[in-house]
């Protein structure tokens, strides 16, 4: 009897990993074909001085993180709080690097564009 349940618990975990086998695998697949393909209505407008297609890279980066995080790290099992907490601080850190990095990329980009710094590299 013991073994019923044991069997039928390997075949959920089963099921859960290939489905977030087959979810991450899709969003690759998206990432690469995006990459490869490059639509320049995505390359060509901008937000906040950087393409769209570089903003679809960041989302889908970050939900595979997540995803990830929840998945395997077993997340979706734990208190709602201790959730919270994890994702909000991650997700306060990543948009303030990337607000970070963009400012200090523009400043630096202005600088060159200016002649302040010679482009001798």
């Amino acid at each position: 009897m013991a073994q019923d349940s044991t069997a039928h618990h390997h075949d959920s975990n089963s099921k859960r990993i290939w489905s977030v086998f087959i979810i991450l695998s899709i969003v690759t697949i998206v990432e690469v074909i995006l990459g490869i393909l490059k639509p320049e209505f995505l390359v060509d407008n901008n937000l906040v001085n950087m393409s769209l297609l570089n903003w679809i890279f960041i989302v889908l980066t970050l939900y595979k993180a997540y995803y990830i995080a929840w998945s395997f790290m077993h997340l979706e099992q734990e208190a709602k709080w201790l959730r919270r907490v994890i994702v909000w601080t991650a997700l306060f850190l990543v948009i303030y690097l990337i607000f970070i990095l963009l400012n200090e990329g523009f400043y630096i980009y202005q600088v060159y564009k200016e002649g302040y710094v010679a482009w001798d590299f």
